[in-house]
């Protein structure tokens, strides 16, 4: 099985990819890997999300994961659908349980001293900071570090080619989450070329 943390080393952003049309999925998935991003979390946001996934997961290269996981079906409709690891906004028991007897490894959200507790608690040392920005962004990580030296974090929320470096920075940053990389009009328009260039750019920030 997958260690979430593993997928740090594979690149330093994973995009956050919201699928309005199935028949972008593919094109998408093929234009990311191109640039050089491996790790996709397709968010089940849409309807059409777990269809998307399931194209996505048949790419070469491409290692998809479900965003957006609340309940325990939805882990279990993630890994029907073929993917390789979970990533939710926040942590419940309940979640991390479904995950645990899927065998879908998860990388949950927290935004607080107390949820990174109660994911510790449960074995999670790897955690998503979310909505990261918005929560505190880095002063909150500086702040993290003093008590939870052992936490790794992938703060996703607000952050943007920009941003991203000065997050990837921190000692306790191994990764971060991005919306930027593939940008709504970029999809609406089939502009895989675009979503390649930004790949890339997001491939070379560490």
């Amino acid at each position: 099985m997958l260690d979430t943390l593993s997928l740090a080393s594979l690149g330093p952003v994973i995009p956050v990819i919201v699928i309005q049309r199935l028949e972008d999925a593919v094109p998408l998935a093929e234009a990311l890997v191109a640039g050089g991003v491996k790790v996709l979390e397709v968010t089940l946001r849409t309807p059409v999300a777990l269809q998307a996934m399931e194209a996505m997961a048949k790419v070469p290269g491409a290692i998809v994961g479900a965003g957006t996981l609340r309940s325990p079906q939805d882990a279990i409709n993630a890994k029907n659908a073929g993917c390789q690891f979970g990533v939710s906004p926040g942590f419940t028991d309940a979640l991390a349980g479904a995950c645990q007897s899927a065998g879908l490894p998860l990388l949950p959200g927290v935004s607080t001293a107390s949820e990174v507790m109660q994911a510790n608690a449960a074995g999670y040392h790897f955690l998503k900071l979310f909505p990261a920005v918005a929560v505190g962004g880095i002063n909150l990580l500086k702040a993290l570090s003093g008590p939870f030296p052992d936490v790794a974090f992938c703060p996703t929320g607000g952050i943007s080619l920009e941003t991203a470096p000065q997050f990837l920075k921190l000692p306790n940053v191994k990764v971060c989450g991005g919306s930027w990389l593939t940008p709504q009009d970029a999809v609406d328009t089939k502009d895989w070329g675009r979503i390649t260039q930004l790949a890339r750019e997001a491939s070379a920030l560490r």
